[in-house]
């Protein structure tokens, strides 16, 4: 099997992984051979083992121990819950070798990660801005970073993190291994690839855009105020099974697991005004079932792999109409089916349509009618009248 070592071979087969993903079969070999990849592929699609499995298999192979400071490999991920699902993912992948995976990430104290990138790392999971803070403080070195992962660009991109990617390129050797995936290749990926990539294989398994198969959609046509009202009756339908809503901002996403825990539900919330250590628990308590219900922002959209998940609610459309379909890859995973409903108030008819035109295919309609937004018309040219000239008449006395 890829001429995996016996210690990887029962790690894998401990978490039940037999069989590769299509994006694993077209990944793998290819960056076995040292090729820099370019992979476009959904979530939920096994790209972390794609990535994960070719650098460990190298490393393992390295005589020695990491110099103080650095990092042999390096894997960045555009948030905080994505890059601790990486890295949980990577440690249990090579659990029992030598190899250390070490974890850094923004909404924690600096501190501990800084005592612990003191006698160097292995692999290396960071977000953006964690990294950057870490690199001017001169707790981290990347001269010594042979291998390179980007995963999830599009959303680095989305995000702003393009600014600090450009910071980091130049502080990695050029002579390494550099591997990019994304769900999307929007127009600066170009630059992201130029800039990182050096005559990548480009392996693609589902075009950008498209959800996974085995996730049924529907939305239902709802005006704003009764929105909470459907969302609960549709959640009293399965108690017993995790669902997560997606909110589009932080008090929005607060308010509505407050409505919903008065409801009677077990819910929870994760988004940018919690700190990291209360959205790990509530995603750990979600994960454990202690949650049935986990409300969220956008920061949530490509950071949870919990298969259990059975639905995705879209209380509010997102603006970006690729985030919709990174909304509902968190249901259907591990080959599992999912449900995935949006709830489209009228001010949402151009984000529902921008979303179905992305993914070039109609949403099936649950409830209601497609609201007819009328456009606004454009202003009237106010016409000036030309005054006539005065030719000499005596002009009225004013009263």
């Amino acid at each position: 099997m890829l001429g995996l070592t016996p210690r990887f071979i029962a790690n894998l087969e401990t978490l039940g992984i037999s069989e590769p993903t299509p994006i694993q079969k077209q990944a793998i070999p290819h960056a076995m051979n040292g090729r820099d990849v370019m992979g476009l592929a959904q979530t939920g699609t096994g790209k972390t083992l794609a990535f994960g499995l070719p650098i460990l298999m190298a490393l393992i192979r390295q005589e020695g121990r990491p110099a103080p400071k650095s990092a042999r490999g390096l894997v960045l991920a555009p948030t905080r819950e994505l890059a601790k699902q990486i890295s949980d993912n990577l440690r249990a992948y090579c659990d029992g070798t030598s190899i250390r995976v070490d974890l850094v990430v923004g909404g924690v104290s600096m501190g501990p990660q800084i005592n612990r990138l003191n006698r160097g790392t292995d692999l290396l999971v960071a977000t953006p801005g964690r990294l950057i803070d870490l690199l001017e403080r001169k707790a981290v070195r990347l001269d010594r970073t042979g291998f390179l992962v980007l995963d999830e660009a599009d959303q680095m991109l989305d995000l702003g993190f393009i600014h600090a990617l450009r910071k980091i390129a130049p502080l990695l050797p050029k002579d390494r291994q550099t591997m990019l995936f994304s769900a999307t290749m929007p127009k600066q990926m170009a630059e992201i690839a130029a800039t990182y990539l050096n005559n990548p294989v480009r392996v693609e398994t589902t075009p950008p855009g498209k959800p996974a198969d085995k996730i049924t959609q529907g939305v239902h046509f709802v005006a704003q105020a009764e929105k909470s009202a459907l969302l609960i009756e549709m959640l009293d339908g399965h108690r017993d099974e995790l669902a997560l809503v997606f909110a589009r901002t932080k008090h929005g996403a607060e308010r509505l697991m407050k409505a919903l825990d008065r409801a009677g539900f077990a819910a929870g919330a994760i988004h940018g005004n919690k700190s990291q250590g209360q959205r790990d628990r509530a995603l750990q308590m979600f994960r454990d079932g202690k949650l049935r219900v986990l409300v969220a922002t956008d920061v949530a959209a490509r950071g949870i792999d919990i298969p259990d998940v059975r639905h995705v609610y879209n209380y509010d459309l997102p603006n970006v109409p690729d985030n919709y379909v990174h909304r509902i890859g968190r249901t259907a995973r591990a080959g599992r089916d999912g449900r995935a409903v949006a709830l489209c108030s009228p001010a949402e008819m151009s984000e529902l349509r921008a979303i179905q035109k992305t993914m070039a295919r109609d949403i099936p309609v649950l409830g209601g009618r497609p609201w007819t937004v009328e456009e606004p018309k454009a202003p009237r040219k106010q016409q000036t009248r030309r005054r006539r000239p005065n030719r000499g008449r005596p002009r009225a006395k004013a009263a």
